[in-house]
């Protein structure tokens, strides 16, 4: 079976095992106070260009959006998202678990816009029952979305610009975030996102890592007492370095967009096969991710010898699914899906 389902069915990339096993039995400090970290947190900070940002390492994507959400949130508030964001359907109520509600936006392809932000912010704050209800404390969108779509620099703008004037916190998950500054026709830049949101993190565990997420600070006013949260969220990992190799390595000369780069082309190579042989897509994704709506019969035939993700029943014949590539996809296993398409009748 090669399984094209999602992004993280790999382990790392192999400098980072080398990397790994090179400092294996060094001796560091603990809790991300290494040298490695530190110098992870450098290259970070230039690549962001963001010289004053606060740099922190965790574990995994649902440990990082409850430890940033809930270091931001008082008590009486919730997270302005869209309704198929990550933290409102794949994260098991891990918000809410921590006492903050989701407040969803419609959407049909995961981004949420400025005027939605605005309108539900001055929904809840010219009723006059306002205090009955949850308070929107900050936005979160993702980036790419969970169906694939990226926001253009105009787009993050206009939210970065209503969210600066409602005094809400703009928050962006980047589990993905490489293979979205790698997908064709983005002309959003790391340093463009730095300058436009108040907290961001930058994946490992899907784009090249073993594990991890190096969540960047940039506003001055959250930065404080955030090793507190992690610590309370259980995720200051003691073994700290292992985190800090990872991001040291795929930071230091440019591994990380190289290996996204790979994986989007992996994918648009997909896509491009999928549209010649007449299926329409259900995303117009030009990431690592790929949605298209295929006839019932012709999954079964594909499902013989490739896995991928369901996503959503179409019509009675027809369903959406995921072809999703990553940094490791094996160029011969992306061939022989296209000559299978194209053997399709």
């Amino acid at each position: 079976m090669i399984r094209f389902e999602c992004d993280y069915t790999e382990g790392a990339h192999e400098r980072i095992i080398k990397r790994l096993m090179q400092t294996n039995e060094e001796q560091t400090a603990g809790y991300g106070l290494d040298d490695h970290c530190e110098k992870a947190r450098t290259y970070i900070r230039t690549a962001c260009r963001a010289e004053n940002a606060d740099i922190h390492f965790l574990v995994g994507g649902t440990q990082t959006n409850t430890t940033i959400i809930a270091s931001i949130l008082r008590p009486h508030q919730g997270a302005v998202a869209a309704i198929t964001g990550h933290i409102a359907v794949h994260e098991t109520g891990a918000i809410e678990a921590t006492g903050h509600k989701v407040l969803t936006l419609p959407s049909d392809d995961g981004k949420i816009q400025a005027h939605q932000v605005k309108e539900l912010y001055d929904a809840h704050w010219n009723d006059v029952t306002h205090e009955h209800m949850v308070q929107p404390g900050l936005v979160y969108i993702s980036h790419p979305t969970e169906n694939g779509t990226t926001y253009s620099k105009a787009e993050l703008a206009a939210l970065s610009k209503v969210c600066r004037e409602c005094g809400l916190p703009l928050v962006i998950d980047g589990a993905r975030l490489g293979y979205g500054l790698a997908a064709a026709g983005s002309d959003l830049s790391l340093p463009d996102i730095a300058g436009l949101c108040d907290v961001f993190y930058i994946g490992g565990t899907k784009v090249g890592a073993l594990l991890g997420e190096a969540v960047v600070i940039t506003n001055d006013a959250l930065k404080k007492d955030f090793r507190y949260m992690i610590k309370q969220n259980g995720g200051m990992l003691a073994k700290g370095r292992l985190l800090g190799i990872q991001f040291e390595t795929l930071f230091e000369d440019g591994l990380y967009y190289e290996i996204s780069k790979h994986a989007v082309n992996m994918a648009m190579i997909i896509r491009e096969a999928f549209a010649e042989k007449g299926f329409s897509f259900r995303y117009n994704s030009m990431t690592n991710q790929q949605f298209p709506i295929l006839p019932n019969e012709v999954l079964s035939i594909l499902g013989e010898k490739y896995s991928y993700s369901f996503w959503e029943k179409v019509d009675a014949k027809h369903s959406a699914v995921r072809f999703c590539t990553s940094w490791a996809t094996k160029k011969e296993n992306v061939e022989m899906l296209v000559n299978d398409i194209k053997a399709l009748r």
